[in-house]
């Protein structure tokens, strides 16, 4: 599934506002993909974890169409590899970042924090440059 499914996103924050004052809560934006060998077993299958430029290029590279679920929110595509194993990459794009950084005003939250911002995605600066002002410190 997703990394971060909007909808499981929503309601870490919902329970997170009513405990804690949301001007201390930053919400963790994921920015990686994971790339599942299928068939997936619990338990057994591991993800590898790359960047959401290397799921874009990747998809590319195996000439397959990315598809959007919009319930999560989040991009995906499936592809097969030269041992013809499937796969399935879930990954981030400006839509899913659109609908994530979307909720920081929505729940009055202080801003958020970048998981894996080593994988540098110029994308998400244009989301968050369309969204926000952002002040240098």
């Amino acid at each position: 599934m997703a990394t971060a499914p909007l909808a499981n996103v929503k309601r870490v924050l919902q329970y997170g506002v009513s405990v804690i004052d949301p001007d201390k809560i930053l919400m963790g934006m994921p920015n990686y993909a994971y790339d599942w060998q299928l068939p997936f077993i619990r338990n057994q299958t591991q993800a590898e974890s790359i960047s959401n430029v290397q799921a874009i290029e990747r998809a590319v590279e195996h000439n397959t169409t990315i598809q959007f679920d919009e319930q999560a929110q989040s991009p995906f595509y499936y592809y097969t590899d030269d041992k013809g194993a499937a796969h399935v990459v879930w990954f981030e794009d400006v839509r899913s970042m659109n609908a994530k950084y979307r909720l920081i005003p929505e729940f009055n939250l202080h801003g958020d924090g970048v998981w894996q911002i080593m994988n540098f995605f110029p994308q998400s600066w244009l989301v968050v440059n369309s969204l926000f002002t952002v002040n240098k410190v």
